[in-house]
């Protein structure tokens, strides 16, 4: 009987590695975001200098926004990997991120949910630097399609916000709990 538990708790241990394919699958989507960053960068280089100012914090919005994107993939990847699968052995090298290795699966989704509402923040703040293109109401009590719109993406906003903070409330207490525990 030992030798069968032994045997299912090696395969259980051992299936850790069924993730690896996820982060590589992670690393070809930096691939893809550094594309889609040259083709919008290229976009924004011939296009945007002839038109107006808002056109041009909208196009450097949008290279910020595909670039914190490729951050969080880059955090995903090296956290869950780290975390889920195995050590990543850099042997000490020198441009190695000071949080790699000291990232959990807390501290993972305080840092998801933060760039997620960074994200959003500058999704809102491009719709609102382009707040002429959802309509203006003519009349105060009626709501165009724009009005909805730009409603729903300020609701969506705040509620990752909320979420945001609820997580890291959440964390808070978990850790003040241990260290409780730990000094009863």
């Amino acid at each position: 009987m030992k030798k069968i538990e032994h045997g299912l708790e090696a395969l259980m241990f051992n299936s850790r590695w069924l993730l690896a394919p996820f982060y590589l699958g992670l690393v070809a989507a930096i691939v893809i975001m550094l594309v889609k960053f040259v083709q919008e960068f290229w976009h924004v280089a011939t296009h945007t200098l002839g038109g107006s100012e808002s056109e041009a914090i909208l196009a450097i919005l949008t290279l910020v926004d595909m670039s914190l994107v490729a951050n969080l993939l880059l955090i995903i990847i090296f956290s869950g990997y780290e975390n889920f699968v195995s050590k990543i052995n850099t042997a000490g090298h020198e441009d190695r991120p000071d949080w790699m290795g000291k990232v959990d699966f807390s501290g993972l989704k305080v840092k998801l949910i933060g760039s997620i509402v960074a994200i959003s923040a500058i999704e809102l703040l491009k719709a609102f630097v382009n707040i002429g293109s959802f309509g203006v109401p003519t009349d105060p009590g009626t709501w165009t399609v724009g009005d909805k719109q730009l409603a729903w993406r300020l609701v969506i906003h705040v509620v990752l916000v909320v979420s945001g903070v609820l997580f890291a409330l959440m964390d808070k207490v978990a850790e003040s709990t241990k260290h409780t525990k730990h000094r009863a």
